[in-house]
């Protein structure tokens, strides 16, 4: 393939992900079937891939994506010039993005996030379902973030799909009564989203591009819609205060580097600052929760860093609270390494043994190394450590276990 061929199927790869949940979000919007409007956007991207490289990349990417989907599911008619197209995807775009105030929502993709979090749909498959049609995650690697199979997981997205259209749910701006309550399972998804993002720390994984800007987008316009909810604020907090890290997560030579280790100076204080103001805006509206607990986590990590304040304590209690708000894998996890880094070992020993099935959960491994470390029992610790390298893909993260990483002296 020549050099041309390949740069125009590097363009229709890069327009698939980053134009897959916008387009999609559309098509839905007019098919209500979201596993029709799937296939047909699987039609064009397909239909790029072999075009695109043979007859060159059209002017307008995504307009073309959007075209092709359309007469797929049937929606082509009266757009058969091409500046009428290109006209009608540039309003869509600027209205989407720009006229806030003609849609409140502003981003057909944060409408269908709400669809998806109709009562009808099971709680347990919401924030699983927002990733894979709106965010464009596949079913594999959203089961393992939720700790169940591919195949289980594959069944539960097929089935809430099909709920959604058979049921005709209208795709329509919830009242604003009902924002609340169906809130949490977008805030949920986003974070997820991010999450997915931040443990591709090397960007190794191409169908991850843009993935944490995508979610940092629908942050700030989940708080433009909702901007009196703390925990819509405590997400943006604490998605900002991770992402002002990210440059210095990685040395030169592609190393990871844990937080305690980081070069301060690659931090982006700006957003620091803006995480900051964020989190205080949702302390003054005196409604506790998840997120903004997991940002005021994140703000005593970084106020340790600056300051060289011993604060494990603080944290500790912290941990506790968001124990309360999220009893999930990862925070008892989390919370055990607190408390070891608090000087308990042991006591977080047993917290981590008490996490049930979580032998298959690589974080799980690398909290008990570096626990086991603490307690100086360096050959159980090394032992840990070989386990939590063999259950991650990353190879700087397996790297920085089996070098012994884990077992850097607090506060270095």
């Amino acid at each position: 393939m020549d050099d041309a061929r390949r740069n125009a199927a590097a363009l229709a790869t890069l327009a698939a992900r980053d134009s897959y949940g916008k387009l999609l979000s559309i098509l839905v919007s007019r098919t209500r079937d979201i596993a029709a409007a799937e296939d047909a956007l699987s039609d064009a991207f397909a239909a790029a891939l072999a075009q695109w490289p043979r007859d060159g990349v059209p002017s307008n990417p995504v307009g073309w994506l959007l075209t092709v989907a359309r007469r797929s599911v049937g929606h082509a008619a009266g757009r058969r010039q091409t500046a009428e197209r290109g006209a009608e995807l540039v309003r869509m775009l600027y209205d989407e993005r720009a006229d806030i105030m003609a849609n409140e929502f502003g981003d057909e993709r944060l409408k269908l996030m709400f669809v998806c979090t109709h009562p009808a749909i099971a709680q347990d498959v919401q924030t699983p379902l927002m990733l894979q049609t709106v965010l464009g995650l596949d079913a594999a690697r959203i089961a393992a973030s939720f700790l169940v199979s591919g195949a289980s997981m594959g069944q539960r997205l097929v089935r809430a799909k099909r709920r959604i259209r058979d049921a005709g749910f209208a795709f329509v701006i919830p009242d604003s009564a009902e924002v609340p309550a169906r809130l949490s399972a977008v805030l949920s998804a986003i974070y997820a989203a991010y999450g997915t993002a931040w443990d591709d720390v090397a960007g190794a994984d191409a169908r991850l591009a843009g993935l944490a800007e995508e979610a940092i987008w629908l942050a700030r316009l989940t708080v433009q819609l909702a901007p009196d909810q703390p925990e819509a604020l405590g997400l943006l907090s604490l998605v900002l205060h991770c992402e002002a890290r990210g440059a210095a997560r990685r040395d030169a030579d592609g190393r990871f580097i844990a937080l305690r280790d980081q070069d301060m100076s690659l931090w982006s204080h700006a957003l620091i600052m803006e995480a900051e103001a964020t989190l205080r805006a949702a302390a003054r509206l005196l409604a506790p929760g998840r997120f903004q607990t997991e940002a005021a986590i994140q703000s005593l990590h970084v106020q340790q860093r600056m300051t060289g304040e011993r604060l494990t304590r603080p944290l500790v209690r912290l941990y506790d609270v968001l124990a309360s708000f999220a009893p999930t894998t990862g925070v008892l996890v989390a919370r055990a390494v607190a408390v070891a880094e608090g000087g308990d070992p042991a006591a977080a020993l047993q917290l981590l043994d008490g996490i049930e099935g979580a032998r298959t959960y690589q974080p799980w491994w690398a909290a008990r190394a570096r626990t086991l470390w603490l307690a100086n029992q360096a050959v159980a610790a090394r032992d840990a450590a070989i386990m939590a390298a063999g259950l991650s893909s990353d190879p700087a993260i397996r790297r920085f276990l089996l070098e012994g990483g884990y077992g850097d002296p607090p506060g270095n």
